[in-house]
């Protein structure tokens, strides 16, 4: 479990995050959403440390993270994975060695123990005998099963996910969700989403935060969307057609 309290962010004279306040569940995936410029991506980064908070606390399980000491923040990212937007996969490194390059870096594993770990974490996210291929070589939703089976090969206790559909079709999008729906619940890990995605929030929304310019105006599940009572919300879920239909059909 994740949570945050109270967390602020301005750059310059511009305030992103307006303190924001929620818990992110263990063993469910938990998604972030609203429009562009919504602060979603600052939340994010203030949650995992690439950003530091100009005030707030983040908890990973009953660890204070954000003034935590350097020992202690190494511990807790040594148990977080990424899942970047673009994938951002290494170029000039094979498959397997972009899966292998959190093991290289944070473990002292023996070579043979990593290859198995390797190995199994692509045959998880069914990418089997891709080890030798180049990120060039294989599809978007393929890099991003490759980015994934890298965010879960140290076995991470959290998993972060910024856009993991962007730049895929409809197809492809599903599975990627489906995986992720799959290794959070099979690892019963903390998984957290930023997406602007109805498909995304209708197949796994099993706990979602809703940010609108820098404030969290609604929280609650895929079941509860239609019933939220909040017009900025309404607006942000109905914009998308599929969904303008369902709620006629309601």
């Amino acid at each position: 479990m994740i949570k945050i309290e109270n967390i602020k962010k301005t750059f310059g004279d511009k305030e992103v995050l307006k303190g924001i306040s929620g818990t992110f569940e263990k063993g469910k995936p938990n998604l972030i959403i609203g429009s562009s410029g919504t602060g979603k991506s600052v939340l994010l980064k203030c949650i995992v440390g690439l950003v530091k908070p100009d005030e707030g606390l983040v908890y990973y399980g009953d660890k204070e993270f954000t003034h935590a000491d350097r020992d202690l923040k190494t511990e807790i990212r040594r148990q977080i994975g990424m899942l970047f937007q673009g994938g951002a996969l290494f170029d000039s490194k094979t498959v397997e060695q972009n899966v292998m390059f959190p093991l290289n870096v944070l473990t002292k594993m023996p070579e043979d123990e990593k290859l198995d770990r390797v190995n199994f974490c692509l045959q998880r996210v069914g990418l089997e005998n891709q080890n030798d291929k180049m990120p060039s070589e294989i599809s978007g939703g393929m890099q991003k099963r490759v980015g994934i089976a890298r965010a879960i090969v140290n076995e991470s206790s959290y998993l972060f996910c910024d856009e993991p559909n962007s730049g895929l079709d409809p197809q492809t999008s599903i599975l990627i969700d489906e995986l992720i729906l799959e290794i959070t619940e099979e690892y019963n890990i903390t998984t957290v989403v930023v997406t602007h995605d109805m498909n995304s929030v209708l197949g796994i929304g099993e706990n979602i935060m809703f940010l609108y310019k820098g404030h969290k105006l609604w929280e609650g599940n895929k079941d509860e969307i239609m019933d939220s009572g909040v017009k900025e919300f309404d607006d942000f879920v109905f914009a998308n057609k599929v969904m303008r239909k369902l709620k006629k059909m309601d």
